[in-house]
């Protein structure tokens, strides 16, 4: 039996993120079936291609096989070359992103900000008054967005006794063991506490993300899956409709509760990849992917004062909930545990997105692979062009 209990364990989520609303309430987030955006195919078969990571040999055949895949997509100038599904996954599933969950909330903050509706220098308790007082008082919605916020919040995924395993039970993602827990996590926010000054440095913390939903609903006048769907999803032209978590009281879990199909979230980093654009349409602001990518002098200081700067190379940087593996290319990707992914490489015009279940949180082997993957699909699909 899957149950909250053990749900995201293995074997149980080689099932479980594909039925996650069997399982937990969840929001729509309503696509424009008006207005889809409709892309191109130019197959190819990829298997046997060969790539190298951690000094081993891979075709990408056996690397999908043996990396817990879900589903796998690649997207070259616009067209899609190979969309694999595995595990009984189909092209109508929506599978959970986990943490790439993140870098979708920061696309729909970045509308905002673009149409007037919220500023990224603002103070959290400007837009959410509710929060003075808290641990959030005189933090900007830019150290949200930057996981630059003071906030004292344990990411242990291993632990069950983690603050990030902990508020699972207030978005009903585990049985509530904790009686003392609040209701619902706008009251949750403010039990937090901090440990630094704000902006001191990058800690990476899920939490920070569902403070932001509550600053985007209290911005825009609406629900955050309605936000979403007006946003982003309609307009960038989604395929089918998506869904998030929602807690006892419809609060959104933003930081990893949608669940998309694979073609939609290949939308999402074709938009990112065309500097917000569908097709001659902006739906992103430009502005924003660029601010993305280039991050600012104070954010990439606070960013290599943090722990996990030393896992990336110099120059790397996290800015508006993704991670910018290197800004000159660029190659920018969103992660979420288990295995979910979107990489953007911009010199080779190529999106990878990757949905697995594997058996652990974080595996940095695999991932690692899966970058250096991207970049080896990119150059055989520009060899290829280029010799045609």
């Amino acid at each position: 039996m899957v149950t909250l209990s053990n749900w995201q364990d293995p074997p149980a989520n080689r099932w479980s993120f594909q039925h996650v609303r069997e399982l937990i309430p969840t929001a729509v987030i309503r696509h424009d079936p008006r207005s889809v955006w409709y892309l191109e195919r130019r197959e190819r078969d990829l298997n046997p291609l060969t790539f190298k990571s951690a000094d081993e040999w891979w075709t990408l055949g056996d690397f999908l096989a043996q990396s817990e895949t879900d589903g796998f997509l690649v997207i070259h100038r616009g067209r899609i070359v190979t969309e694999q599904y595995f595990n009984d996954m189909d092209e109508g599933t929506p599978h959970l992103l986990q943490s790439v969950s993140k870098s979708l909330t920061a696309a729909v903050t970045g509308c905002l900000v673009a149409r007037g509706k919220l500023d990224v220098n603002a103070r959290v308790t400007d837009v959410v008054g509710e929060l003075q007082g808290t641990s959030f008082e005189n933090a900007t919605v830019q150290q949200l967005l930057d996981m630059q916020t003071g906030t004292r919040f344990n990411e242990n995924y291993d632990d069950l006794d983690a603050d990030v395993r902990i508020f699972e039970q207030v978005y009903l993602w585990r049985p509530r063991r904790d009686t003392q827990l609040p209701d619902d996590a706008t009251a949750y926010f403010a039990t937090l506490k901090n440990d630094r000054e704000h902006g001191a440095e990058f800690c990476y913390r899920s939490v920070l993300t569902d403070v932001l939903a509550w600053v985007v609903e209290r911005a825009s006048g609406a629900r955050f899956n309605e936000v979403v769907s007006r946003e982003l999803w309609a307009p960038m032209g989604a395929e089918f409709d998506a869904e998030i978590t929602v807690d006892a009281r419809g609060n959104a879990m933003a930081d990893g509760g949608m669940c998309t199909t694979l073609r939609d979230l290949g939308r999402v980093g074709l938009t990112y990849l065309n500097g917000g654009r569908r097709n001659d349409t902006a739906v992103i602001p430009e502005s924003w992917v660029r601010d993305t990518i280039e991050s600012t002098p104070q954010s990439r200081a606070a960013f290599e004062r943090g722990a996990d700067s030393r896992v990336l190379p110099r120059g790397a940087h996290y800015r508006n909930f993704w991670w910018v593996y290197d800004p000159s290319a660029p190659l920018l990707y969103a992660a979420g545990i288990y295995g979910q992914n979107i990489f953007v490489h911009g010199p080779t015009h190529t999106v990878v997105v990757k949905f697995s279940s594997w058996p652990t949180p974080l595996d940095e082997h695999k991932l690692a692979a899966t970058r250096e993957l991207t970049v080896a699909i990119g150059r055989h699909l520009e060899s290829l062009e280029e010799s045609a």
